[in-house]
């Protein structure tokens, strides 16, 4: 027993410096070279001054649209009597699943100078500038809103409604009493997760945003085109504010959020006219969600886009001839081996901090959850100044490691949650028996949390596929992964190439889901036969 405490308190040693080398001390660097700058002459630069402006205007108008929007799907979803409401949240999450910049692109082929429904409605001027990155920011974010929205809606207790309902309290009275109240916190929670997600883009501006520059862009030109690392660091300095903000928001809510015990699961009375208003939201969201993909798939075989929309696999043949398999090959290992390596350290991580407190759990707790502050541009940018020259700069594992740092939040707190959910006595019941932590480990904890475990491989998966923010700084020639393809084939204006690089992550990444879903539910089928026998 004493061999095993030592081995896990080795543990929580070894990933206190695994935080210390990966988040604390790039992060230092980067702030360090902030000292090297030239402030005043950064925010004499009107470039600079107006970037900030547009990003804070751009960013205030999308999360309005954005939430709006993600709490008009969860209400459609969760308190109505809409049938076929898995398909619907197959669908609205889609966008979660191809990089920001292909929302970008997607607004070019419909709504550019030469889009699809520019020229069927005769639209000029084309959807570039403000309401383009708005719009393009809208559909990158709001998926992310609708999950946090529609998990606090789906978990809400129905005895206050079933109490009011009693003493006949009007409708506005209980939204005004009642749901307002409940949803104040974790809506500002959602508020601020996605200004910060879209403040922090980069993918949308860049392909629709023109003249227009955001922050991240000119953060973005400075350390790619010139190689400005100190101004960087200014830009990525002021970046990190909202996202700080938003994390100690996050803290805040989270801690009061879902502490209390539902009683009772919220009943969705009939209304004919409420589902017929559902379907219509649902669907008309459905298919802005579907057209921009299903243009992909047109796009990437038509002769030449917008003139001549004939069918051709040249578009196809000259992607994978520049590379696109090589460069798939590249985002495969990376994701597989941020999967499998990320979700072994979340799940050491959790248990660590959740099942076996120890010294320094606070730390490591507080290290897991810190990513959810730093932006992937930000991240990579820290990246740079501070692996550079090492043996692991310019290689894949700079890229596995940085993108594990920038997921590793959100997988830790499912396992954080389900481990928390656990019998606590289980350590001591083995302890009594003779059982081996390790071995409770491998044959109880792991075997009630294998669902879990699957939802962290798929999140690093996915999320490491489609990210190119956090990326962009550090990949080159050799190990550049597929999705920063469509930056360059954005740069040489060859949309239908960049539309099939975009459909390959989509299908990659919606097989690994599928893929997943089969094996959980062979898990149930498996977990019910042994039940019954």
């Amino acid at each position: 027993m004493k061999l095993q405490k030592n081995t896990l308190n080795m543990s929580a040693v070894l990933l206190g410096c695994f935080f210390l080398v990966a988040v604390i001390m790039p992060l230092l660097q980067m702030f360090a070279a902030c000292w090297q700058a030239d402030v005043g002459k950064i925010f004499a630069n009107p470039l600079v001054l107006q970037g900030i402006c547009n990003s804070v205007c751009v960013s205030l108008t999308a999360t309005i649209f954005s939430v709006t929007l993600a709490l008009l799907l969860a209400w459609c979803l969760r308190r109505t009597g809409v049938r076929g409401k898995s398909l619907f949240q197959v669908l609205l999450l889609l966008p979660m699943l191809v990089p920001s910049i292909s929302h970008g692109m997607g607004l070019v082929i419909i709504f550019g100078a030469n889009g699809r429904l520019s020229n069927l409605l005769g639209l000029d001027g084309g959807i570039y500038g403000f309401w383009g990155i708005v719009l393009g920011s809208v559909m990158y974010s709001f998926p992310v809103a609708y999950l946090m929205l529609s998990d606090v809606l789906q978990y809400e207790d129905y005895t206050p409604y079933e109490a009011a309902a009693v003493l006949g309290l009007p409708r506005r009275s209980v939204l005004a009493v009642i749901t307002l109240p409940y949803l104040s916190k974790p809506l500002l929670n959602v508020i601020f997760a996605t200004f910060t997600m879209v403040i922090t883009d980069y993918g949308v501006p860049l392909m629709v945003g023109g003249r227009y520059k955001t922050l991240p862009v000119i953060m973005y030109e400075e350390v790619i085109g010139r190689l400005d690392f100190a101004q960087g660091s200014v830009l990525g300095l002021l970046l990190l504010l909202p996202a700080v903000a938003a994390f100690l928001i996050d803290m805040f809510c989270r801690g009061r959020v879902g502490a209390g015990f539902v009683s009772r699961p919220f009943v969705v009375r009939r209304s004919p006219a409420r589902d017929c208003l559902a379907y219509v939201i649902l669907g008309a969201v459905s298919l802005a969600v579907v057209y921009p993909l299903l243009s992909f798939v047109q796009l990437s075989v038509a002769s030449r886009y917008p003139r001549d929309m004939s069918f051709t696999w040249h578009n196809i043949t000259a992607t994978l001839d520049k590379g696109a398999l090589t460069y798939l090959g590249n985002s495969v290992a990376i994701a597989v081996a941020v999967g499998l390596i990320g979700t072994a350290a979340a799940f050491i991580c959790a248990y660590l901090t959740v099942r076996m407190p120890c010294r320094g759990g606070k730390f490591l707790h507080l290290m897991a959850i810190i990513s959810l502050a730093v932006p992937g541009i930000v991240l990579g940018l820290a990246y740079v100044m501070f692996f550079k020259g090492s043996f692991i700069y310019g290689t894949m594992v700079v890229l596995v490691l940085v993108n594990i740092i920038h997921f590793f939040s959100s997988p830790y707190l499912l396992m954080y949650n389900s481990l928390g959910k656990l019998n606590p006595n289980l350590e001591a019941v083995g302890a009594t028996l003779g059982i081996s932590r390790l071995r409770l480990i491998k044959d109880v904890i792991m075997p009630q949390t294998v669902g879990t475990l699957l939802e962290m491989f798929v999140y690093f998966f996915v999320n490491s596929m489609m990210t190119i923010s956090a990326v962009a700084f550090l990949a080159n020639a050799k190990t550049r992964p597929l999705s920063l393809m469509i930056n360059q084939f954005e740069a040489q204006t060859l949309l239908e190439a960049a539309a099939f690089v975009s459909l390959l992550i989509l299908v990659v990444n919606l097989a690994l889901k599928g893929c997943v879903y089969i094996l959980k539910k062979l898990l149930q089928m498996h977990d019910r036969r042994n039940v019954y026998d």
